[in-house]
């Protein structure tokens, strides 16, 4: 260590006063170096005790250059420097974190002897300054050396434990402490609060608190707003406000506290109204208490209230520094006010890595994705080093912007710079390749992190369920608690979710059975997630009851949850609980979003009542893509093409421009209504007017339209040239259709592929046997018969049902189980008769119905 003074020769006693440049913390600190003008001392008789004031003076006032120096002024006079001025010196060194000053000092000590280094004053000197500075392996050292360790040195370790994340070390060294007949003081008591909430703590936290009170700490500001900031950020909010309202004096870190707390239990309300007060008392807001109000602000959205916030800020003249201002350009981010927020970033001197994160996140967030990397290369142009969070936006950049390529480098530059294994930005990449659909990169990260956190464990399971493959989230599932990590709710939503886009419903019901069983609650997303799976997978009266079931027990469905029930409704033909749901929304003002007002509009066409969807689709002035997608399939599957093609013409008057899901529409209204050329129509419009590129679902519409109108040859054609590769869902239209038209030959060609394709779909083999039966090929409309029944294949039975009042109704085919089957038959029977009268040809003709019944009877 070098050593501290560099003599001079001194010409006087006053104490000089020079020139110098504050220390203000450990990163400017340096090895002070001593010039000082040269003067002589005309009085031979100075003492250690003149100088002492003005090094204590010096110190405290951060000063340590003219302390050092005075101190180099006695060394050049060969004035002995009492224990009192290296206590002095020491204690500035801790009160502007001065490291390297505070060393050279320990230096000193040692070289001065035993009398020194092992004074016990400055031995917990040197201790409480070497915890102050975050130093572990130097303060235990010292601790270790003290054969009593005194309050203070007791405190010291406490804290730095504390802070450094060592919680179970720090209240560990608190019982110690109190087995060595020490009592704690105002700074260890806060201390092991801290290392409690850490920890989740609360009955030892408690115990502390009932200790304090015993120890007359009932009074001390600093040890109860301790108390209030553990029950605050532990969630024990009444107790906190019992501390707060007890108090006989309050500062402002404790009115922030409370602030804080409420704001991490998400009562933004309540922490605004405690500012409220805080003024109201008379209170001056410090930079801390305006920050914590802009949160709130901004979890709120409250957009006055927080330009109050940022105008009082500038009203008190507060500088805009790394807290502050940080906080103002989050608040106006989250508001999306991207400009305001830029105006308040570049006004900003010092802007430390984290303001960079706010702002980049602000631009992610607003899907300015091109400023957010623009941003992130001004960052490096600053000298600032990405750190975590910064590289997780840009991650999460790349996936929304959908570049892959940008992302590769990312991941590069995470390698090359040793971050891929930090947890946040793998859990980042895993999500990021999840979405880019490559599962198998998304398993490399996995795999290469050993020490995984339930976040990571989370991603992965996620990823899985994203992509259907609920048998590898379900596997990783029971793997991630064999390595003793517990999954919470969100690990069982996303296998629920794996299970429902996997189809497998029964297994997602099991696992929301079980949950309560693993003493975890089911939330608002395991709800809403059933429920839309039940509704999507075709389950509508499943989903209807569970989101019943949900409702019942208190639970406020929330904007996704109803669209999955209004789904569920229109997939059940629930007319009469479609609109309790309708009733429901209006009630709870959920009536202005456009995603509710399509989804009414989508139920009541799916449920008939095509004339109250068409009501609600004109109630909206502003219409979007779509509201008119919803309200064109609503036509189109009520065989309206008049109105089908009069909204597509009010979709075009207003310059909204159609897709794929408005041109299935379109073509589905032509299909079913029989209109060739207008069909065709659309189908090159599609194509060159609007550059769509055709899916399975047109050229499905397109075969079916070609084939009703037998132009089997022009419908195999279109087949063989489509660019995709043809389904069971087109090729069995097609099949269908050559029963009509008596094809048995392209209906045997078609089969042999089907069967093949899909060699346990009944309907398949059964529309076969119809088409031979049709033809008058008993012989082999029977073998078809007798091949199903050896294979345990049954036909699967048309269905339909009606809801009248509060009862639903089912029919299956050749199905006389209902009570009023006769009364039922007699109605079909005159309804027949009055077709034939009417010349309409019927469509299944005599033989025919002998086949399906024999099928129907196996």
């Amino acid at each position: 260590m070098a050593s501290l003074p560099l003599p001079y020769i001194a010409e006087g006693h006053s104490s000089p006063k020079i020139p110098t440049k504050r220390i203000r913390n450990s990163a400017q600190s340096h090895e002070v170096h001593l010039a000082f003008p040269a003067k002589r001392l005309e009085s031979l008789e100075i003492s250690s005790k003149s100088y002492l004031p003005e090094i204590s003076s010096l110190s405290k006032e951060g000063e340590l250059e003219m302390a050092f120096a005075l101190l180099s002024e006695m060394d050049s006079l060969d004035i002995n420097v009492g224990t009192e001025i290296f206590a002095e010196l020491l204690q500035g060194c801790v009160d502007i974190r001065s490291l390297s000053e505070g060393r050279q000092i320990h230096a000193r000590l040692l070289k001065s002897g035993p009398f020194f280094h092992k004074n016990e004053y400055l031995e917990t000197k040197l201790l409480v300054f070497y915890a102050q500075c975050d130093c572990l392996v130097s303060a235990r050292e010292l601790f270790l050396r003290q054969d009593r360790p005194n309050v203070f040195s007791w405190a010291a370790m406490i804290g730095l434990l504390s802070r450094q994340g060592f919680s179970e070390a720090a209240l560990l060294y608190l019982c110690k402490m109190l087995e060595n007949g020490n009592f704690p003081d105002n700074f260890a008591i806060p201390n092991a609060l801290k290392a409690c909430s850490d920890l989740g703590f609360i009955d030892f936290a408690k115990s502390i608190h009932g200790y304090a009170i015993k120890l007359g700490f009932s009074e001390c500001v600093y040890v109860l707003s301790s108390l209030v900031d553990f029950y605050g950020k532990c969630g024990f909010l009444v107790d906190a406000m019992k501390v707060f309202d007890e108090m006989p004096e309050r500062n402002v870190i404790t009115w922030n506290s409370l602030m804080v707390g409420f704001i991490q239990n998400s009562m933004d309300e309540e922490a605004a109204k405690i500012f409220g007060n805080l003024r109201n008392d008379g209170i001056q807001p410090t930079r801390a208490n305006i920050a914590s109000f802009l949160s709130a602000s901004s979890n709120l959205r409250a957009l006055a209230e927080g330009k109050q916030g940022h105008a009082l800020a500038v009203m008190l003249g507060l500088e805009l520094d790394g807290i502050l201002g940080t906080s103002i350009v989050n608040f106006y981010c989250k508001l999306g006010l991207i400009e305001d927020a830029e105006l308040i970033f570049y006004r900003m001197m010092d802007k430390d890595e984290v303001t960079w994160n706010v702002m980049i996140s602000g631009y992610v967030d607003d899907g300015q994705i091109d400023r957010a990397l623009d941003t992130c290369h001004q960052m490096r142009r600053n000298n600032l080093r990405f750190d975590c969070v910064t590289l997780s936006l840009i991650i999460s950049a790349c996936s929304f912007s959908g570049k892959l390529a940008l992302a590769r480098a990312c991941h590069g530059y995470c390698i090359r710079n040793s971050i891929v294994t930090d947890l946040v930005v793998a859990s980042k990449f895993i999500n990021m390749y999840a979405s880019f659909d490559r599962i198998a990169c998304a398993e490399k990260v996995f795999n290469v992190v050993k020490m995984r956190d339930l976040v990571m464990w989370n991603a992965m399971i996620s990823a899985y369920a994203q992509q259907g493959l609920s048998a590898k989230a379900f596997q990783l599932f029971h793997h991630m608690q064999l390595e003793s990590v517990r999954p919470n709710v969100y690990s069982w939503n996303s296998v629920i979710l794996g299970f429902l886009r996997n189809g497998n419903v029964g297994k997602a019901q099991d696992m929301f059975l079980e949950m309560k069983d693993n003493g975890i609650n089911p939330d608002i997303v395991t709800w809403t997630t059933l429920i839309c799976g039940l509704a999507q997978n075709r389950y509508g009266h499943d989903a209807i009851r569970l989101f019943n079931l949900m409702h019942s027990i208190g639970i406020r469905p929330n904007l996704v949850s109803i669209i999955g029930v209004l789904l569920a409704c229109g997939n059940a033909a629930s007319l009469r609980y479609g609109m309790i749901i309708h009733g429901y929304v209006i009630r709870r003002g959920f009536l202005p979003s456009l995603s509710i007002t399509t989804s009414l509009i989508s139920m009541y066409g799916k449920c008939g009542s095509i004339v109250t969807a068409r009501k609600i689709f004109e109630r909206v002035s502003y219409k979007t893509l779509p509201l008119f997608n919803a309200m064109i399939t609503g036509y189109s599957l009520h065989g309206h093409a008049k109105e089908v093609f009069e909204i597509f013409r009010h979709m075009k008057d207003e310059e909204v421009v159609p897709d794929d899901i408005t041109f299935t529409g379109l073509l589905s209204a032509c299909c079913n209504a029989g209109l060739m050329v207008e069909g065709l129509q659309i189908f090159t419009e599609m194509v060159l007017t609007y550059s769509n590129s055709p899916q399975k679902e047109h050229f499905g519409c397109m075969v079916r339209l070609l084939a009703r109108f037998g132009d089997f040859e022009a419908a195999v054609r279109l087949l063989s040239e489509m660019p995709l590769k043809a389904d069971g869902h087109i090729l069995g239209s097609l099949l269908a259709a050559c029963k009509e038209f008596g094809e048995t030959e392209l209906a045997e060609d078609l089969s042999k592929y089907l069967f093949q394709l899909e060699p346990t779909n009944s309907a398949n083999f059964s529309t076969l046997a119809n088409t031979y039966a049709t033809s008058g090929r008993w012989k082999e409309a029977s073998k078809i018969r007798a091949f199903m029944l050896e294979n345990g294949l049954k036909q699967n039975l048309g269905c339909s049902w009606i809801e009248i009042e509060t009862e639903i109704h089912v029919f299956v085919a050749d199905d006389r189980k209902h009570t009023a089957a006769d009364r039922i038959w007699d109605a079909l029977f005159c309804l027949h008769e009055d077709m034939k009268l009417m010349g309409c040809r019927s469509i299944i003709d005599s033989a025919e119905l002998d086949v399906r019944h024999e099928i129907i009877c196996l």
